[in-house]
């Protein structure tokens, strides 16, 4: 590829700051040029946002012949709202520095609806937003003329969200932009691909003449970086915990890393275990420095106050969530520190990336594993990292629900023609698989919410002319939309604030439930006492002392397939043992002689009598998820089979179930038919297709949260769907919505796809242990019995001195231990 030449004021500001154009932003320069769609895949550091938007800044240079572009020339979309703010302050460095006449907003939910209204009337030349803004800006009749002069867009971190649902939204509004804007170039950004060629066929505009030929975009490799610079953190003279999660050992060892660096980031895998590190850091905090936390259910204007701290170098750590995890640019980051396991070796170069945040720079990460379990999966994403693996999620077809949403969004634009609608779908790899039965099906639904509900006047949300045009039912059904559109359906949140109305952010409605006037609690970094709870607010001040911290819902971030396997592996590497820690390598090693090692592909269960129970405890390695969907199953089938089961914990390696009567052969609890009969009985009965119907029917606009003036608290939108749900399942089973539902109860809530595998190879290569007392690889899962339902950190001590009464019975090697002749 012949190498395109910059404007001269443009090479004259890579030379002013001693910079050299890589030669991938010079690729993809090339790529624009040719107007093709490029996936670009590069180190974090390499220059990625700066060769996206390279392009654009070409095109407005002042010693160019051409007159500059008018109106919205650049699309920049992101999954986070940091992510946008920060490239917006990023962005505009180069554009006032060179000169350039180049207008640079934001809009996203925390945008002023005067200033979006101000966009739509008269936008900026490159907008910066989500998948969430973008189909509600396409919603508005103006988006048919505002969009005309888009000639490219960016999408920064593809890998975070084209999987999910909002890719899916993001796919159907690249299809209608592609429609308003025919020339548009797409751009998709990241640093953490297993396979690129999935991505480049999902950023593809697809044909929809029937030839079945699926196009992929052109991928553009960036110049290797510096090799990252990873350690994993042990204790000082003591043992690698046994139970626990947070990772609370460690936070002296921390605030003294917090000290001898300039700035930390400190990473954590929940909201809850971000506030409660950030809590144990300030009570260890004897020298007052600044350390901030972020997490995405704090207010706006405490998450800009952070990242403004941060960007100007103010603050000496700073706790955080996933709410930072992608490519904010923080160059003077000189740590960043995982607290407990990273769960994807992806995951871990994307948070590893935030240090140095330079190509020719080592990013220096340090892991503190919260258990023996998690020093393992530390160790084995140390190493993928180490060799340059990634591992990150399939696609899966588009959602139905998220389809009836863009349907709608569509409408509130402007009337549309059911097969133009269908054939725009179609150009997406996404709903290339959509046929015009199942369309006409949704379509049916957005109409009238389908068979059994079409009685109802407000689920008549667009109606068919005699001429085929579909439009909206009525005017105000685009205001209903709009206030409800989204693809993130959180639990029902309030709003912590103080008296005079300063907001500080939002815990859920099950924990404000719970709160009456005088109770304290820490959240935002600081300790609140409540004066009341009224409506949506719970009313604070502070506090001198405080007691709970908030914990959220939501998936737990799971075990990839690609870590589950090398973490296997490494148990079986005997001769691997000799860089673990002695207390590590002496519990691998009592386990094999007491019992065995559970080798790759295999299933080890165990069995052993304990506090007058019987338990079983399978090694799966798949995830808590579908560890806890195969609890339910085991439990239900024990039930059926007379041996009185009484529970069951999990975590990511293994599950415990326990009962009256002894599990004497395990397969038969096993065997693969039990996802078609026990699973399917299962998920009728229990909650989790009726929550997984409530999201659809909030995605796909079936319940409405907000009204004008108010809003629906998550009990009634709960009442509401449970009704609708049962109404559903009596008159109408085949309903659009149940089989969305479904759809994520199967995949998404329970990892039925790992379930599968592992009951398909536990018939071939499950290996059963009887042993006389719980054996040392048992003791992590047993730590949490009575434990599971207490948010993970808030027990951390009790779990671990819980663990040593354990220990003494799973470590100790008796004359039962050793054969006869031995123990003779």
């Amino acid at each position: 590829m012949t190498q395109p030449k910059l404007p001269p004021e443009i090479q004259q500001w890579f030379d002013a700051r001693g910079w050299r154009v890589r030669r991938h932003q010079l690729d993809m320069l090339s790529k624009a040029r040719e107007g093709r769609h490029a996936l670009l895949v590069a180190d974090t550091g390499a220059g990625k946002t700066l060769a996206g938007f390279l392009p654009t800044l070409c095109d407005f240079a002042l010693s160019s012949s051409e007159p500059h572009p008018e109106g919205l020339h650049t699309l920049y979309v992101s999954p986070l709202k940091a992510l946008a703010h920060d490239v917006k302050r990023n962005l505009l460095t180069p554009i006032e520095e060179i000169g350039l006449p180049i207008t640079v907003e934001t809009r996203s939910g925390d945008t002023s609806s005067d200033r979006k209204k101000r966009q739509r009337e008269k936008p900026p030349n490159v907008l910066l937003t989500t998948p969430e803004s973008l189909s509600l800006l396409l919603s508005y009749p103006e988006s048919l003329d505002l969009f005309a002069s888009l000639k490219r867009v960016v999408i920064d971190e593809v890998h975070a969200f084209a999987t999910g649902k909002r890719g899916d939204l993001l796919a159907l509004a690249l299809s209608r932009l592609e429609r308003l804007a025919p020339d548009i170039q797409r751009v998709a950004l990241s640093a953490t691909l297993a396979s690129p060629l999935s991505f480049q066929e999902w950023l593809a505009p697809q044909p929809v003449d029937g030839t079945g030929e699926i196009h992929a975009a052109d991928l553009v490799l960036g110049e290797p970086g510096a090799e990252p610079d990873v350690e994993i953190l042990l204790p000082i003279e003591e043992r690698v915990p046994w139970g626990g999660h947070a990772g609370r050992w460690a936070v002296g060892q921390l605030y003294e890393a917090i000290k001898a660096n300039r700035t930390t980031l400190v990473f954590t895998n929940t909201r809850f275990l971000a506030e409660f590190i950030f809590q144990c850091l300030w009570e260890e905090n004897e020298d007052h420095l600044p350390i901030g936390v972020h997490h995405g259910s704090l207010s706006k204007e405490a998450r800009r106050k952070v990242e403004d701290a941060m960007a100007a170098g103010e603050l000496r750590a700073l706790v955080c969530t996933a709410s930072l995890d992608l490519g904010v640019d923080w160059g003077d980051i000189d740590l960043v520190v995982q607290m407990g396991a990273p769960k994807g070796s992806s995951r871990l170069l994307q948070r590893i990336g935030r240090a140095g945040h330079r190509l020719d720079t080592r990013s220096r990460a340090v892991l503190v594993p919260g258990n023996r379990f998690e020093f393992l999966e530390a160790m084995a994403a140390k190493d993928a990292v180490d060799e340059g693996q990634r591992d990150g999620e399939d696609f899966r077809a588009g959602g139905l629900d998220v389809l009836a949403q863009h349907v709608m969004a569509c409408a509130c634009a402007a009337p549309f023609h059911e097969d133009d609608l269908l054939a725009e779908i179609r150009s997406s790899v996404a709903y290339v698989w959509l046929d015009k039965e199942v369309f006409q099906r949704v379509l049916g639904f957005v109409e009238n919410g389908g068979y059994a509900l079409r009685a109802y006047d407000k689920f008549k949300r667009i109606v068919r002319s005699k001429d085929g045009v579909w439009r909206l039912a009525h005017p105000n059904q685009a205001q209903r939309h709009r206030m409800n559109a989204g693809i993130i359906v959180d639990s029902e949140m309030l709003t912590v604030r103080f008296k005079n109305g300063r907001k500080l952010g939002k815990v859920e409605e099950r924990f404000a439930a719970q709160l009456s006037a005088g109770d304290t609690f820490f959240f935002s970094g600081m300790s609140l006492e409540v004066e009341s709870v009224k409506d949506m607010d719970v009313i604070v001040r502070a506090a001198k002392k405080s007691a709970a911290i908030p914990s959220y819902g939501g998936l737990r971030l799971p075990l990839t397939t690609h870590l589950a396997t090398r973490v296997q592996e490494m148990l079986n590497d005997r001769a691997g043992w000799g860089r673990f820690p002695d207390d590590v390598r002496e519990w691998l090693e009592v386990q094999d002689y007491r019992s065995q090692l559970p080798a790759p592909g295999e299933l080890l269960v165990e069995s052993f009598l304990h506090g007058g129970k019987h338990y079983t405890v399978y090694y799966t390695f798949e995830g808590w998820n579908a560890n806890q969907s195969l609890g339910m199953l085991i439990t239900r089938r024990m039930d059926d089979r007379g041996l009185m089961p009484g529970g069951f914990v999990a975590n990511d390696y293994c599950l415990a179930v326990w009962g009256l009567k002894p599990v004497e052969d395990p397969k038969p609890l096993l065997s693969p038919d039990i996802l078609t009969h026990e699973f399917t009985d299962w998920v009728t009965e229990s909650h989790l297709l009726r929550r997984a119907f409530r999201e659809v029917a909030v995605i796909s606009g079936l319940i409405e949260r907000q009204h004008p003036g108010k809003r629906k608290t998550g009990k009634q939108v709960t009442f509401s769907t449970d009704l609708i749900y049962d109404v559903l399942k009596k008159y109408e089973p085949d309903h659009i919505l149940l089989e969305a539902a479904w759809a994520d109860a199967r995949a998404r809530m329970t990892d039925v796809g790992r379930l599968a595998n592992l009951l398909e190879r536990s018939q071939h290569e499950l290996v059963h242990v009887e042993l006389e007392r719980v054996s040392p690889l048992a003791v992590p899962v047993m730590t949490m019995i009575g434990r599971e339902a207490v948010p993970q950190g808030a027990v951390d001590d009790e779990l671990l001195i819980e663990a040593e009464t354990l220990v003494g019975e799973a470590m100790r090697i008796g004359p039962e231990d050793m054969p006869a002749e031995e123990a003779g």
